[in-house]
């Protein structure tokens, strides 16, 4: 048992509002102001039970505020997913298979044009590195919401689409302490408090099993986790300077409960409180995924200085989609439709993709596949198109295959602007005209079509297992 501390003063006090089971917060501040250690404050709360140490283990957290979406997601370093690298300025879009797998669409932006899509059995989102303290730059950013450290990946739960978010458990802390309590309570002699929490955050997820797919959950019916959102470095101190430190009893691993209790709170019969694995049985544990090889023989990436502002290159962004077999079928350049106008892009809704050719459009979508139609039909279909392939895009509404408006004969027609995040809230370009970043490298033999762009947001199955780290 961990001794109680030759700074702890005494301290007396009734629960108050909060389920009072566990360590009261408000009352660990008031200790640890009264000159209590984070040992003798847990001593308190959690009578008998003993002081562990873990090695480096990961956690795995369903991050319920993305329920029923797809995993859309980018970095500003850039990311890996179906073993291909995905650049600053693009994000990549999971919807997992039945099979485990999942179909993967990498676009300009969070809402750009698609440079590439196909289909994976690894549905998981890497960073540059998926180890433990990277820096900002390398984390997980999700498209209008937050980032995370570790990685990403989707899974099912009752056929609903669920983002769950596995990392070591030291960063999974960084992100919990301070949503849990006030940072700032270091500043008021409440440093030993924020230690106390660390401790017992990390021993309530570890003990924690709520799901197959996940351990625990981001919300207070686990442990508030936004990510890094709330990251400060005063809680870090308290996360690092407790690192591997863990409750247990009888050796198994405590689910300290907690809450705010403000009444100070009371001591709590530790027997009563679930426990999870023993230390050793983390550490033992299989290593988690790392990190993909790159493809045996990948095509060359366009470097992002050779990408025109206007355009982006026709062989960086071709992959083996239904659009492209569809265009070859017909003859490729040589035939009826002519050389492209512009990249692959989405049918407002996100129902399909389509591309400009100057004889004409071909469509795609999961029901009707690849068809050749006529521009008018695709302003049937997608009225908006007209200004945003048309005039948008500086065409001056002349179809493909008409007559083009003086000056504009010996420049192909910019692709349609993506309509996703600025630079400020997404992996978007960074100037108002839609210049786009370096795109993903070209689809290498053996990739496996999608006939969709972006799939729409539905139900998706079990990702692989995720396992601790060694």
């Amino acid at each position: 048992m961990f001794g109680s501390g030759t700074r702890n003063a005494a301290y007396q006090a009734a629960a108050g509002p909060g389920h009072g089971r566990g360590m009261s917060q408000v009352g660990a501040f008031d200790q640890a102001t009264a000159g209590a250690t984070a040992d003798g404050i847990l001593a308190h709360y959690y009578p008998g039970a003993q002081l562990g140490t873990i090695g480096p283990t990961a956690v795995r957290v369903r991050l319920t505020v993305y329920d029923n979406e797809t995993l859309d997601v980018y970095s500003d370093s850039g990311l890996t997913v179906a073993g291909r690298r995905v650049v600053a300025g693009q994000a990549a879009h999971l919807t997992p298979t039945p099979d485990g797998g999942a179909n993967v669409v990498v676009t300009i932006g969070c809402d750009g044009d698609v440079l590439w899509q196909g289909s994976t059995d690894d549905p998981w989102a890497y960073p540059a590195d998926p180890g433990p303290d990277r820096p900002a730059a390398e984390h997980l950013k999700v498209c209008d919401g937050s980032s995370f450290r570790g990685v990403l990946g989707v899974t099912q739960d009752n056929g609903q689409p669920v983002t769950v978010n596995q990392l070591d458990v030291e960063d999974y802390v960084l992100g919990v302490v301070p949503a849990e309590m006030e940072a700032n309570w270091a500043d008021k002699g409440g440093a030993e408090a924020l230690r106390a929490q660390a401790v017992a955050a990390r021993s309530y997820a570890l003990a924690e099993h709520r799901y197959p797919y996940a351990q625990t959950c981001d919300t207070t019916d686990c442990q508030m986790y936004p990510g890094t959102d709330k990251e400060d470095p005063r809680a870090a101190d308290a996360v690092h300077s407790t690192a591997g430190q863990v409750l247990t009893r009888d050796g198994h691993i405590l689910r300290t409960e907690y809450s705010a209790a403000p009444g100070g709170g009371q001591p709590i019969d530790i027997t009563t409180l679930e426990v999870g694995p023993t230390p050793a049985e983390l550490e033992s544990a299989p290593a988690a995924p790392a990190a993909p090889a790159a493809p045996a023989a990948p095509a060359p990436a366009v470097p992002e200085q050779a990408v025109p502002e206007q355009a982006v290159p026709e062989q960086a962004v071709r992959g083996n989609t239904a659009i492209d077999a569809k265009y070859a079928e017909s003859g490729g350049a040589a035939g009826p439709l002519g050389d492209p106008m512009g990249p692959e892009s989405l049918l407002p809704g996100k129902v399909g993709t389509f591309r400009l050719y100057k004889g004409g459009v071909i469509i795609a979508t999961p029901t009707l596949g690849a068809q050749i139609v006529d521009y008018a039909r695709l302003l049937q279909i997608a009225p908006q198109v007209g200004q945003s392939a048309g005039e948008g895009a500086g065409v001056q509404a002349a179809a493909p295959g008409g007559t083009r408006t003086p000056g504009t004969a010996a420049t192909p027609t910019p692709p349609p602007a993506p309509t996703g995040q600025n630079a400020a809230t997404g992996p978007g370009p960074a100037d108002s005209a839609g210049t786009p970043a370096a795109p993903v490298s070209a689809s290498t033999p053996g990739d496996t079509p999608v006939n969709t762009s972006r799939p729409p947001r539905g139900d998706i199955p079990l990702p692989v297992p995720v396992r601790a780290r060694p």
